[in-house]
């Protein structure tokens, strides 16, 4: 190719030479191993019998990166219900039956994997999920099938440990206060889990 003048044209030396600064990212990756284990602690309300700290343990195995499958364990204390303080003094259960005790497993699904950016050049892989399973509750001296659902975020701060918010509803059958009821136990709770 010849140029107006009919110098030869030299097509390896750039038109537009850019002046981009460059820069290093380093993204947290979940570790290449599989299991995630954590403990958590935060608030569930047992249905009829008030709101209390509840704490406990899981672990997981990332099965893909969109799904893992979960065990978990925890355990909780139970207040009077209010028939019990406006009686004065009838109690329905003796304080070791207001233990509860629950042993679940359950799959999860990441619906939105993604990143969450925290001030000005700071990436953390994040992901919000789904969750739900089957297990056993442990309370008033009888065992309960239990189903819980929920959903929860977990925050990766470098490769091998993340943050956790959960949220899950532990559903079972119970005729302690007389009639067949289906309850419904909130949880809510925060944790920390290791990647390994």
């Amino acid at each position: 190719m010849l140029r107006v003048d009919d110098e030869p044209y030299d097509d390896s030396e750039p038109v537009i030479r850019p002046d981009i600064e460059r820069r290093t990212i380093t993204e947290a990756d979940i570790d290449s191993e599989d299991f995630e284990a954590g403990a958590f602690v935060g608030v569930m309300s047992i249905e009829d019998f008030g709101s209390n700290v509840v704490y406990g343990a899981r672990l997981a195995y990332h099965i893909t990166e969109d799904f893992f499958t979960e065990a978990a364990v925890g355990h909780t204390k139970a207040d009077k219900t209010s028939f019990e303080n406006l009686s004065g003094g009838a109690d329905i259960l003796s304080d070791s039956q207001r233990e509860l005790t629950y042993y679940n497993i359950s799959l999860g699904y990441n619906i939105l994997p993604g990143e969450t950016f925290i001030g000005k050049g700071h990436a953390y892989n994040s992901a919000l999920y789904v969750i739900a399973g089957v297990g056993n509750t442990d309370f008033a001296d009888d065992n309960h099938f239990t189903v819980n659902v929920g959903a929860g975020y977990r925050f990766l701060l470098n490769d091998w440990i993340a943050l956790r918010v959960d949220f899950r509803d532990h559903i079972f059958d119970s005729d302690l206060l007389g009639k067949d009821k289906t309850l419904h136990n909130l949880e809510a709770t925060g944790g920390i889990s290791f990647f390994f």
